[in-house]
């Protein structure tokens, strides 16, 4: 063979790995979020969805024929969406039909399927059902199969590692729904139902709920919305969501971001016969250990089925917090703000996020401030507090844990390794009281607040007596840990003392 005809048969066989490889690519949606909305390292996306699972709320309720769950970052929303696929666990389905909404596309208006190919995300790579698929782009407009707007959307990527996980078998048919018309999503919905009948399917509107409202304006909104969502009247669910839209509350840009999928999955799920819809779980941005309740995001997951039972009673407006006693902590309140502390430590080392705070209990949203401690063999390993009472207890030994495992200064991030030989102290503060002479301090009894020249420290209560020190050892002391020189409490000082429920791991 000639080194001119070698040459044509290298092009050729160029041009036809390229072609195939144009196709793959045609056919395969690749990842668009891994590691901004979701661990893009596959053992650690696996470690985080197992670690969710785990602390998912156990619903007893029937096999659902749609889910709603959310599709923000992992560290905000997993937990709840996680909540969703664990109720779904129990029950076994092979095809999964998930509806996201668009963010992406400003000019689409209709509904687009991925018909065929595959959806990549770092745990491998799923299946199209593309019988199902075309059966539905086969009924034509509005419904298309226009890719570009599921080249970058996230709302149906973040859901699929959970999928992955739970039903490893599944084929999926990714939907975006556009415009959320309520006749189109109506009929689509019929359309759906129609499709697949008698196959072991389960549906899935990705959808968050309120939009950067305060976190206690979200609250009174989700809770309005998802009564009118478990109710599964599409019409009357919109007229809800577009009543509390024309509220004018502060900074509420929508009430529900998916409500085209959420709107088509009532009417798919009434259909096939789901008369109830249950809240499994509900939260928002602002529950999360490092959330900012100031402008949050409202997640939920909820179940669409045939009632077994009487079907949910309507969530009720929260109460505000009255009678907390933290000066008074019972040994399982103790216990379960210390094991909480070490779990969120533990999660975050092991995937990078934290978990859920379940607790409903008064004493443990009662604003306060606190420290956590840190020891490795009795040595200080890391020790950060939050003196202002500005956020709820469990969020702020949430956040104080982390910042001494990673955060405090005089030493190294904790590593997994070291969190078994580590044990954990929390100490809650009592609020503030001003003194007017040092000799009103209590040593071993007060915790101690010195501002002086615009420079402060603090000792907790138990600081001085750990150290042997007198009382004016002790402000020697809090005067050099100020920056200050070592005398600086004797003019010109102001001192606030406080007390603090000091408890720790046995």
């Amino acid at each position: 063979m000639t080194y001119t005809m070698l040459f044509r048969w290298f092009c050729i066989l160029l041009v036809f790995c390229c072609v195939q490889s144009a196709d793959g690519i045609a056919d395969s949606r690749p990842t668009a979020v891994a590691g901004k909305f979701y661990p893009e390292n596959p053992s650690q996306l696996s470690a985080t969805i197992d670690a969710m699972l785990r602390e998912a709320a156990a619903a007893e309720m029937e096999p659902p024929i749609a889910l709603v769950v959310p599709h923000a970052g992992y560290m905000y929303s997993g937990q709840i969406c996680a909540d969703a696929f664990k109720l779904a666990s129990r029950f076994s389905f092979d095809r999964i039909i998930i509806l996201g909404t668009n963010h992406t596309t400003p000019d689409f208006q209709g509904i687009s399927i991925f018909e065929t190919g595959e959806f990549e995300t770092p745990l491998g790579r799923i299946p199209i059902d593309e019988e199902i698929a075309k059966k539905l782009l086969a009924t034509g407009k509005p419904v298309t199969a226009d890719r570009r707007v599921h080249r970058l959307e996230h709302s149906i990527e973040v859901i699929l590692p959970f999928i992955q996980k739970v039903f490893p078998k599944a084929k999926i048919v990714p939907v975006i729904i556009g415009e959320p018309n309520i006749d189109m999503c109506q009929r689509f919905g019929g359309i759906l139902a129609e499709a697949i009948k008698g196959k072991n399917a389960l549906i899935i509107a990705s959808s968050d709920l309120s939009h950067y409202p305060s976190y206690s304006d979200a609250t009174e909104v989700d809770r309005r919305t998802l009564n009118a969502m478990t109710r599964l009247d599409p019409g009357a669910f919109l007229a809800e969501v577009r009543r509390q839209e024309g509220l004018s509350i502060r900074n509420l840009a929508t009430a529900a971001c998916g409500l085209g999928p959420i709107m088509t999955t009532m009417a798919a799920a009434g259909s096939l016969g789901a008369d109830c819809g249950r809240v499994i779980s509900h939260a928002n941005s602002g529950d999360v250990t490092l959330g900012d309740s100031s402008r949050v995001v409202g997640y939920a997951a909820v179940s669409f089925c045939r009632a077994s039972r009487p079907c949910s009673e309507p969530l009720q407006t929260g109460t505000p917090i009255k009678d907390a006693n933290t000066s008074a902590l019972t040994g399982e309140q103790k216990q379960a703000l210390l094991a909480f502390a070490r779990n969120t430590i533990l999660q975050y080392l092991e995937t990078e996020t934290t978990p859920l705070f379940r607790r409903d209990d008064p004493a443990f949203m009662e604003k306060q401030g606190a420290f956590v401690t840190l020891k490795k063999h009795g040595e200080l390993r890391g020790c950060i507090g939050n003196m202002t009472p500005d956020l709820p207890l469990y969020q702020v030994v949430g956040r104080m844990a982390l910042s001494a495992a990673f955060h405090d200064s005089r030493f190294p991030r904790l590593s997994l390794t070291e969190l078994k030989d580590v044990k954990i102290e929390i100490s809650v503060l009592t609020p503030y009281q001003r003194v007017e002479s040092v000799d009103q301090i209590r040593v071993g009894q007060d915790g101690v607040l010195l501002n002086r020249s615009d420079r402060s420290a603090v000792f907790l209560p138990q600081v001085a007596p750990e150290q042997g020190w007198t009382r004016n050892e002790m402000l020697n002391n809090l005067c050099r840990k100020a920056g200050l020189a070592s005398d600086c409490w004797k003019q010109g000082a102001e001192f606030h003392t406080f007390q603090a429920i000091i408890f720790s791991e046995q």
